[in-house]
């Protein structure tokens, strides 16, 4: 079985439980997903599957390479393909197996992968979260990065330092979140707390790797 499913973030709410504790959830829709193809240990050197996200309406325009490797599949066009490791314990799975919201139970544990939502360009502060110089006394630092490099050796600006640049629209993933309901007839996940990226954002959830205990 493939413990992971593509979907598409639908939004936010909450949840009430028994004892009126409110639980702000992330509404995904997660599947239906089929097997693209199937990788192995012997042929490609490990073992994965491709999954594709099945949606209405299909896309319409698809290139003579995609076109082939779907019809060698025998499946339909899709638009959002993942790859996805495959354990030792995931058992037989073959191209055209379908992947449903039920490979999930209430209570698992998984990661969300998706792609954050883009801020544009962004400052030292903004972005990587500087205290800042002093606010008074003439400082003129409020907001500067202080020494980045020095002047000596070896004169210039090492790479990789932080810096004022475009801040998000990066692949993030966020780790052990508990599902909280599995709806199986509408493709619905309901996960507890927030999950990268804007309404309507693809992502990928997958079994968590290091689960809470």
């Amino acid at each position: 079985m493939v413990k992971a499913i593509l979907g598409k973030k639908l939004g936010m709410t909450q949840v009430f439980g028994k004892n009126g504790d409110v639980t702000p959830v992330t509404v995904l829709k997660a599947g239906p997903c089929i097997v693209i193809q199937r990788k192995t240990a012997g042929r490609e050197g490990y073992d994965a599957a491709q999954l594709g996200l099945v949606e209405l309406p299909p896309p319409k325009r698809v290139n003579r390479p995609r076109e082939g490797h779907f019809k060698k599949a025998g499946a339909n066009p899709v638009r959002f393909l993942r790859e996805v490791r495959l354990g030792t314990d995931a058992g037989e799975v073959n191209v055209g197996d379908k992947v449903l919201a039920d490979v999930f139970a209430a209570d698992d544990f998984v990661d969300v992968t998706g792609v954050s939502k883009g801020r544009g360009f962004a400052g030292f502060q903004k972005r990587h979260h500087f205290g800042g110089g002093g606010g008074s006394h003439g400082s003129m630092f409020h907001r500067a990065p202080g020494s980045i490099g020095s002047s000596a050796w070896p004169s210039r600006v090492l790479k990789g330092m932080k810096a004022a640049g475009h801040m998000g629209n990066a692949r993030t993933t966020v780790r052990n979140l508990r599902v909280v309901q599995v709806n199986a007839e509408e493709n619905t996940l309901l996960v507890a707390g927030a999950v990268p990226g804007p309404e309507g954002g693809y992502v990928v959830v997958h079994q968590a790797k290091a689960p809470h205990k």
